[in-house]
């Protein structure tokens, strides 16, 4: 059976890194490439401190099975922004379930997080880490990070294939211009695709076919939810089945 390609650092400043020990990459789904570079203290609190422990991403419960979405969710704050195509290969999906409140602000929030997610998913494909939708989605501690993995990814000679399914969101709203948010992602359908052969290394899921993120978005003057802080904990029990 095929390992992850990252391996757990059991501390709350959660980071991931690449095992250069593997000689090929390991299959994962690409999307959350951008949690497993990026260092932070604990996102889901107005201030971002540390002195709160890891209790705050345990409220995620199973997932939501209310609604979907084939693409990143849509809202209707900031829509005047020229926003960059994000448009996906036809063998890559993406599902957003719960994804959408009924609250303006809660789901313009919901919408760029799943744009960041998206962004990072797209640069893969495209073979660019220097994506503007990752640098439009994404700033402070996570777009560095995006931007390595999806370097990483791209020098092995991989791409991304299959689906990915977002849920259980938990958004707490700390005031007009900053929020926390967690949620899980299902890649037990998601696989890796040598770029030149178009081969896809389905390999069987795990229980690290399960990520519970965490992420801090701060809104910036165009009116776009920023993703400033990721971080993941990849087979955590909130989010596996």
């Amino acid at each position: 059976m095929a390992k992850p390609i990252a391996t757990r650092i059991p501390s709350w400043l959660l980071t991931e890194h690449l095992s250069h020990g593997e000689s090929t990459v390991k299959r994962r789904s690409l999307p959350v490439a951008a949690a497993l570079a990026a260092t932070a203290a604990l996102l889901l609190t107005a201030c971002g401190s540390e002195d709160d422990n890891s209790s705050d991403n345990d409220k995620i419960a199973g997932a939501d099975q209310g609604e979907s979405a084939s693409a990143s969710p849509s809202a209707s704050a900031s829509e005047n922004v020229e926003r960059p195509d994000m448009t996906l290969p036809d063998d890559v999906t993406e599902t957003f379930e719960g994804w959408k409140t009924g609250d303006a602000t809660k789901d313009a929030i919901l919408a760029d997080a799943g744009r960041a997610q998206t962004a990072v998913t797209y640069a893969v494909t495209k073979g660019d880490p220097n994506s503007a939708a990752l640098s439009f989605y994404q700033t402070g501690t996570a777009l560095p990070g995006s931007q390595d993995w999806v370097k990483t990814i791209v020098d092995s000679g991989s791409t991304f294939s299959g689906a990915v399914r977002y849920y259980s969101p938990n958004l707490d709203v700390f005031d007009k211009k900053s929020a926390g948010l967690s949620y899980c992602s299902d890649e037990s359908k998601a696989f890796n695709k040598d770029r030149k052969t178009q081969k896809v290394d389905k390999t069987p899921a795990t229980k690290d076919s399960y990520v519970l993120y965490s992420t801090r978005l701060e809104k910036n003057e165009k009116g776009v939810w920023q993703t400033i802080k990721l971080v993941s904990e990849r087979g955590n029990e909130t989010c596996t089945p």
